[in-house]
Formats: C-alpha cells, structure tokens, sequence
C-alpha cells in the first residue's frame, strides 16, 4: 500500500511537472512565442471549487461558454487578475483571516485589506471605520457595545422607527478590537434585539463559515499575505472622524500604511496602495516613488449627480490631466465601464476608451457581489447593462468584454475562484 502511495505521488509529480511545462490549456498559443502571461503563477496550484463551472452551465450558448466548458477539470493556477476583494466576502466574513486564506486558496493573485485606524491610532483591517456593529459580534460584548458612538436601539415599527447602531474602530483601542470576531456583513432594521440585529445575512450569502471571523491587523495582514506568497492591496478608507484625530494628521495615515510595508521589508512592486481621496494618491505619488506605479485611485466621481460615463463633460478632472498628475491606475465600478450598444449587446463605455486613451491602466469592482442576477439583474454593480442580465453566467459575459474589449489589468471579486477560472482557461 505504502509503495502504492509512493507510485502514486509520483506519477503525480510527473503530470504537475508537465503542466508547468505545456500549461492547462491550449490558450497558450495566443501568446507570442508560447510565452506565459506574468500575470499566471505556474508554480501555485489552486482550487476553484464547483461555483465556476455551475455560472457556465447557466450561461446561454455561445462560443464562450463552450471555450469555458473545456476548461473544467483543468488544473488551476494562482493568478494576478483575480483580486480577492475583502478577501472571499461572499462566503466567509470579510477582512477575516478566514476570508483572507479562502481568497489565497482560489488562486487571487492579490487580496485587499481595506485600512482604518483604532483609537490609539493602529491600523486595522475594516471596511468602513464604523461598520463593526454589523461586521463583528461587539453588540454582543456588553463592555465594548457600552463604547459605540451610537449603541443599539431596537425598532419601533408602529411609529416607522428602524433598528440603529454605529460601532467604530476608533471607539476602541486594539486591544480590545482584537477581543472581537468577524460575522457576515448585515443587520436586521427590523430587530427589536441586538440578536435579531445581528442577524441580517443576505439570504444569497452563507453563514457555514462565519462562527468565529478572525479580525486583523493591517501588519499582520502583511505578513500573512508575505508569507503566502501573494501581491496586496491596502485601501486607505476614508475616516469618519474629524482629522487630524489626536493629533494625526491625513497624511500621516496616508504614510503609516506604506510604512508598514517598509517595516515588513514588503517589496513596493507587491503593493497596489488604494484610495477614494485623490489627494491620498497625489501624497503617494509625491512623497513615496517607490509605490507611486501602482497607486490606485478608486474614481469616486461616479458618485456625482451629472456624472455620465457615456460624456467625458461630466468628468473632472479629465483622463489626461490625471495621467498628467502622475497617476497610473484607476478603478471605477464594473457598470461605469460598459454600456450596451444598439443590438444590446455589452460593449467598453466612452469612460473606459478614454482612460485607456489616455495610458491609464484599468482595475475594476466588484464581481459576485449583486446576488442572484436572475433577480434583479445585477443591481447596482450592473446597472449600466440591466436589459442584457438575464442569467447567473452573464458573469461571466461581463468579464469577457472587460478583459478583451476594455482591457482590464485585474478585477476585485467576492468570490475569487470565478475570476481565477476564467484567467486560466482564457490565458490571460
């Protein structure tokens, strides 16, 4: 039996050492001298899991869903374009080290943690400053929940009343935001207790996972990513307390989150620094060289009332006058890069042709995070494109046009393993 084994891995061996040679597809080819994207690390095998090939049998026929069939099976590689966007948020409780490590298992090249600050200014790993009553179990630690800036208040239905509580990083000191677990993002508004209130997981997530989230810091986020071998992406979060707080200054926030790669001898080339704020950005680019390539500015002007993404009128600063300011990388959300063209089919919007016009290179969010597409085609994070949602697969549709049309350099997904799947068997 032993020597069964030995046989076993071998032959095992054998075939891994194959596949790293001839790679798990034929897409290969489309590379100029057979020459594997740098994107692909063929030295990490991954596991996608089902979910993937179930979004390619929901597609409808076509010639990308027969090229994505021909992948399942295929053995899996870690890969740059599969961002893990707060890790794997659509199953395990985000910016968790469970999160995290399911992110890294799918094959994401680079896993974000999203930066703010606790009370005695440390940094930590959040997406929002004040979103711990419904990320975290800290309404149900009576000592810390008696700390939040809004403490729980049930629902009063009778009088249109809804359930309340903000909790923020910056209500506690680390040690005591260490005393907390993750939970599944949500909240019931219509609780009328904080355990009603803590239970609001969407109905399309999983709670399988979320029995005790492991919370973390930004610096040891870097050395679990250091130690697995991937590229990382810190988004400096907007505070929600006035600034400077006790004395710290926006920048030098901005500063301590790069300089805790310095601390941890992380190279800058594995480091993708984002923010909403463009001046967070521009301090980056002036201040820090080292990481000002791959600054990414996370383009909120999506969030003003006349922006179009079909009229440039509506942009400012223009395309060219932020390449001119040095930045490099922009990330919008995935509907502001694409519209439907006359035969309703998904094409690049003006803002994406522009950006690339103007050399700016392309991240964008976030896949697997709009729920069932069946029912209520995509929401917000599709809005662009509703009429030509129709099926969970169409995942997969808006992926195609972003990398081959609009020539994304990545994109952020709950769900990283589908972003994997296709980066493979494509050949990115």
């Amino acid at each position: 039996m032993l020597m069964k084994r030995i046989n076993k891995l071998a032959l095992v061996g054998m075939v891994g050492s194959l596949l790293l040679i001839s790679g798990c597809n034929d897409d290969d080819d489309n590379n100029e001298a057979g020459e594997v994207s740098p994107l692909l690390n063929r030295t990490v095998v991954v596991s996608v899991g089902p979910r993937p090939t179930f979004l390619v049998e929901q597609m409808q026929e076509s010639d990308l869903k027969a090229q994505l069939a021909q992948c399942a099976g295929d053995v899996m590689y870690r890969h740059d374009f599969s961002i893990g966007h707060r890790g794997a948020a659509m199953q395990f409780p985000e910016h968790t080290k469970e999160s995290y490590q399911a992110a890294i298992d799918s094959g994401a090249g680079i896993v974000e943690c999203d930066v703010t600050f606790t009370q005695d200014k440390e940094l930590v790993c959040r997406h929002s400053q004040c979103d711990l009553a419904t990320t975290t179990n800290i309404l149900a630690i009576p000592e810390l929940a008696a700390k939040c800036s809004v403490p729980f208040s049930p629902a009063d239905l009778a009088n249109g009343v809804m359930a309340t509580a903000q909790c923020c990083t910056s209500d506690i000191t680390l040690a005591e935001f260490k005393m907390l677990e993750g939970k599944m993002d949500g909240a019931n508004p219509n609780a009328t207790t904080v355990e009603e209130f803590m239970a609001g997981t969407a109905n399309w997530r999983t709670d399988l996972y979320s029995g005790s989230g492991t919370l973390m810091t930004h610096a040891e986020s870097i050395t679990m990513f250091k130690a697995a071998g991937v590229k990382m992406t810190p988004e400096l979060k907007s505070a929600s307390v006035v600034m400077p707080f006790d004395g710290f200054s926006q920048q030098d926030y901005a500063q301590k989150m790069l300089d805790e790669y310095v601390a941890a001898d992380v190279s800058p080339a594995m480091v993708y620094p984002q923010s909403f704020n463009l001046d967070d950005v521009k301090y980056w680019i002036s201040n820090t060289p080292d990481f000002a390539d791959q600054a990414v500015y996370l383009d909120d002007r999506y969030d003003l009332a006349d922006f179009d993404p079909q009229n440039s009128m509506t942009w400012s600063p223009t395309m060219d006058e932020l390449a001119n300011e040095g930045v490099k990388i922009v990330a919008p959300p995935l509907w502001v890069l694409v519209t439907l063209d006359a035969e309703n089919q998904i094409v690049p919007s003006e803002y994406a042709v522009a950006a690339k016009a103007a050399g700016l290179n392309i991240i964008t969010w976030t896949l697997e995070r709009s729920g069932l597409l069946t029912q209520g085609a995509g929401g917000w994070y599709y809005q662009s494109i509703t009429d030509a949602v129709d099926n969970e697969g169409d995942a997969f549709e808006l992926l195609d046009v972003l990398t081959k049309e609009v020539g994304v350099m990545g994109v952020f997904s709950d769900w990283p393993a589908t972003v994997t799947y296709y980066a493979n068997c494509v050949g990115i």
